[in-house]
């Protein structure tokens, strides 16, 4: 019997336990851009590639499209996304609120309370609660299997979209997970509806009162839904609570009575009523936004919510113990580990492409991706960063309100990835708008921040099938752009004389930095960089990149770490006394 057969219990993250529970539920379609913490949800869906599509889009508004498109021609359909995600997705999102499904159609929705890996940390309850979408939310790895499919059947039996929330802790913890066989229902036949399917004006006015009935419903049914479940001990304490934080409840408060919510949105009115006039003192326990806590005291509930907890980070056992219990915690110091701050990886090209900005003093607009970390000493070149394809953008703004001459010395700086995201609407905003403005392109041919998917310009799709390959360079001398240049990110000099040109040019142009990132499978190192002592002047010059390759030797000369070396040359082109060689694999 295989490890993943059905009947075994099975250890799984709680994105695999999603993937599992989709795979279960009957899915055929699965779409989404790789994003943390929701990645590996789409990466363990594809194991199944001989029942269920599963492709990367190029961004989460296409791939939600993707999703409404097989839902509507009535075969289950998934689609996941981190929860910055959910903004780009969101107008197609708010408007199949209104339309509903024909096959079962879910979105999961992955939050980072604690800033993991994000820019922010949004609540994507509040922007279900504003598309009039319904919100469920497991709170362990076996949950994320059985409730995403339950999400299924909700999306059928209401005819809605159904939004799965979950965290960083649950899509990166891991439980115990008892697998189910696969049951696929049949396919729905396709009607056409215009009234239903055609959101103009006309049509949508009808389905909005469509949606705030089927709501009503909702919220009527989840008194009595499954999903919801009330566990009544001492009721000198009672908890309302949902996903991740019912397991922080357990520890510190096991012998209260719990309201444990599976449904966050629509809430089940009458049994938080019941629930709040069984216990003395409520409190209502949820990370981030108070959107249990202003519904149940807008009823007029007592309760204690976030006047004594944060609506900031991410909530642990221990801060549960402190704000409830008034109890500090005690514990021994831990062993202090090396401090490691962010840094791009030996050999990255990013690193080449931003020495050659610092030594230019030139300002980066920048976006989201590894590169982002550009803006960290010492090479501090980054000077923003907003959301995935802002970088062009901010530079067409700038340009726009200060002149042609102040936007000489700045750059927009975009990952290959990120640019066909939503980069390239952007540089097609600067062409149509007659920019000036010098954009960076750092192919590196993955998507690198978040563990090296595929994307359009690689060649391969998720499903691992050869594919065409964008061109970024036709791409953008499609767009009517003259000046298109391709360099080795590691060919220094080269990078230099083609910023100072650009830069000073007063149209548009683009540089795409092409140069394979160092932690791919297919990356071939060219060997070893070595010090010679005797020639080494102890400048620091070779230092300057911030290489974590590099450090100084007691003698104060330069020593590179073999381990970590990939021979990029960027020391040896830093290094003007030729004191760096390179020692090349045979």
């Amino acid at each position: 019997m295989s490890k993943e057969s059905a009947g075994t219990t099975v250890m799984m993250l709680g994105n695999a336990a999603l993937a599992r529970g989709a795979y279960e539920a009957g899915v055929k379609v699965s779409a989404a851009y790789p994003g943390t913490p929701s990645t590996e949800i789409s990466e363990n869906l594809v194991k199944y590639k001989d029942q269920v599509y599963a492709e990367w889009s190029p961004n989460e508004k296409v791939a939600m499209e993707v999703a409404i498109g097989a839902s509507l021609s009535g075969v289950r359909a998934l689609v996941s996304m981190k929860h910055v995600g959910v903004n780009v997705a969101s107008d197609p999102l708010y408007t199949v609120s209104y339309s509903g499904v024909n096959g079962g159609l879910v979105l999961v929705a992955a939050d980072d309370p604690g800033i993991y890996s994000s820019q922010n940390e949004q609540d994507s309850r509040m922007v279900a609660r504003a598309a009039m979408v319904p919100v469920i939310e497991p709170s362990d790895s076996e949950e994320a299997r059985v409730f995403i499919k339950r999400a299924f059947e909700l999306s059928e039996e209401y005819d809605t979209p159904v939004m799965v929330r979950e965290t960083t802790r649950l899509a990166h913890s891991q439980g115990l997970v008892n697998l189910e066989e696969r049951v696929c229902p049949e396919d729905k036949p396709y009607e056409k509806n215009i009234a239903k399917n055609v959101m103009m004006p006309g049509n949508a006015i009808k389905r909005h009162i469509v949606v705030e009935e089927r709501l009503k419903r909702m919220a009527e049914d989840a008194n009595t839904m499954d999903l919801n479940k009330a566990e009544y001990k001492d009721t000198k304490i009672g908890v309302i609570t949902s996903g991740i934080p019912y397991q922080y409840v357990k520890e510190v408060l096991p012998e209260a009575s719990v309201l444990k919510l599976g449904l966050v949105h629509p809430l089940p009115k009458k049994l938080i009523q019941e629930f709040a006039s069984r216990v003395e003192t409520l409190y209502i326990v949820e990370e981030l936004e108070p959107v249990i806590e202003e519904q149940v005291k807008s009823w007029g509930i007592q309760a204690i919510g976030k006047e004594i907890f944060t609506v900031q980070g991410e909530y642990s056992a221990n801060m549960l113990r402190r704000a409830i219990l008034g109890q500090k915690v005690e514990y021994d110091t831990p062993a202090q580990v090396p401090a490691r701050p962010p840094i791009l990886c030996p050999g990255c090209p990013h690193r080449s492409v931003y020495s050659v900005l610092k030594k230019l003093k030139i300002h980066a607009a920048g976006d989201i991706g590894c590169y982002t970390l550009g803006a960290v000493a010492p090479l501090s070149v980054v000077d923003t960063t907003v959301c995935m394809g802002a970088s062009i953008s901010n530079l067409h703004g700038m340009e726009k309100a200060k002149g042609k001459d102040y936007v000489k010395n700045w750059v927009a700086v975009i990952g290959d990835s990120t640019f066909l995201h939503t980069g390239v609407n952007s540089l097609m905003n600067m062409v149509y708008n007659q920019a000036t403005g010098t954009v960076i392109i750092l192919d590196n041919s993955t998507t690198g921040m978040t563990g090296h998917q595929d994307h359009a310009a690689t060649g391969k799709t998720l499903m691992g099938d050869t594919t065409y390959m964008i061109n970024l360079y036709k791409l953008c001398k499609a767009m009517g752009i003259e000046h298109v240049y391709e360099v080795d990110a590691f060919d220094v000099d080269g990078l230099e004389k083609l910023v100072k040109q650009e830069t000073q040019r007063e149209e548009v142009s683009v540089i795409i930095t092409k140069s394979q990132c160092a932690l791919l499978k297919a990356f071939v190192p060219k060997g070893k960089c070595v010090v010679d002592t005797e020639k080494c002047k102890k400048c620091g010059m070779c230092l300057v990149s911030g290489c974590p390759a590099m450090h100084r030797a007691e003698d104060g000369t330069a020593e590179i770490d073999p381990v970590m070396c990939n021979g990029c040359g960027l020391c040896m082109s830093n290094c003007k006394f030729g004191a760096i060689s390179l020692l090349e694999n045979k």
